[in-house]
């Protein structure tokens, strides 16, 4: 298994100090070695629990998404509050590990969702609340049944738009380690497919890199 570690303390002082940095990394080393793993990359985070911006956890999440790896961490609190991660987590399908609760890889996030779920429900009860007072008024009530064509024709639209936007991300991924590949002195489009592909990065569809698909990312 691949994994990518990702982890933070609350203060500039203990980011410095590394206090608590180094038993988070001694927690995810231990783990990642009883299941004969292997970590592709360790992000760390000095932020506060509060706050919804992480640069590095989206730093982590790009390299989940490029090697195919768990994200990993050493206790579950550094994550279950942050709304964001959760968020990106599921959007980009990335699988997640808390060393301290490693069952906690899709039921916690399955439990979050059921919250959201959950919230969804209220408001759609409300509204059709709504509308059932505004049908007692006399208000005329359904949609244009006459435009399911044009209504499939949306939906298909938007399909391609949540595809184009995963490959742009997925694109501004790669672009930085494809630059730092060509200051390396890789000068040819076979040469950076052969050191993209040798650290187990393959392309959206899976395979090993080729020429084209370099061109692609290179754009």
């Amino acid at each position: 298994m691949k994994f990518v570690g990702y982890y933070r303390v609350s203060t500039q002082k203990q980011g410095r100090s590394g206090l608590g940095l180094e038993a988070q990394r001694e927690h995810i080393a231990g783990y990642i070695r009883s299941v004969n793993g292997m970590l592709c990359a360790e992000f760390t985070e000095v932020e506060s629990g509060k706050r919804k911006d992480r640069p590095q956890l989206s730093a982590a999440l790009a390299q989940c998404r490029l090697h195919g790896a768990t994200l990993i961490v050493a206790k579950l609190d550094r994550l279950a509050r942050n709304v964001a991660f959760v968020s990106n987590l599921m959007e980009w399908g990335c699988e997640f590990c808390a060393v301290d609760f490693p069952q906690a890889n899709r039921f916690m996030i399955h439990l979050l969702a059921a919250v959201g779920e959950y919230e969804a429900k209220l408001i759609s009860d409300r509204t059709k609340a709504a509308l059932q007072s505004a049908k007692r008024r006399g208000v005329k009530l359904g949609g244009d049944r006459g435009n399911i064509l044009q209504v499939q024709r949306k939906g298909s639209r938007i399909g391609n738009a949540i595809r184009t936007a995963k490959s742009k991300q997925r694109t501004n991924d790669l672009r930085p380690i494809v630059a730092d590949i060509q200051a390396n002195g890789a000068g040819s489009l076979r040469e950076m497919a052969a050191q993209l592909t040798a650290p187990g990065i393959r392309t959206a569809r899976g395979c090993e890199w080729s020429p084209t698909a370099v061109m692609r990312v290179l754009g």
